[in-house]
């Protein structure tokens, strides 16, 4: 069994291969070790307590924020695009209010992250 790492849109993965059967042609590759460091992520927004929580209805990719931060918005007003299986689904703002993203364009999103709060 030989263990790598294999990074995936900028995951680190740990991978063992194991090898089947006999191999007549085995030819050793040399590694040069290097630094596995994860991608920087971005400190995440902090959101006030107060207000009403606008949460991911599904997992996907945040594709735009349609309002700036700090923009006053009406219910039902579209402020966040959020693709999932190559489809846009406009997030609406769920009241009246002020935006507070807790989010940024090209995040990956869970279902029931915390998108924005409408305070």
């Amino acid at each position: 069994m030989r263990n790598f790492i294999v990074t995936i849109d900028g995951k680190s993965y740990s991978v063992g291969v194991e090898e089947v059967g006999e191999s007549a042609n085995v030819t050793e590759v040399k590694s040069v070790p290097a630094a596995v460091q994860a991608a920087p992520k971005a400190a995440a927004p902090k959101l006030s307590a107060e207000g009403e929580k606008v949460l991911s209805p599904f997992p996907g990719l945040i594709k735009s924020l349609l309002v700036a931060d700090g923009t006053s918005v009406k219910k039902d007003q579209p402020i966040i695009v959020l693709e999932a299986m190559k489809m846009d689904n406009e997030i609406t703002a769920p009241c009246d209010g002020k935006v507070t993203f807790g989010v940024a364009k090209g995040a990956n999103v869970d279902t029931n992250a915390v998108l924005a709060v409408i305070g």
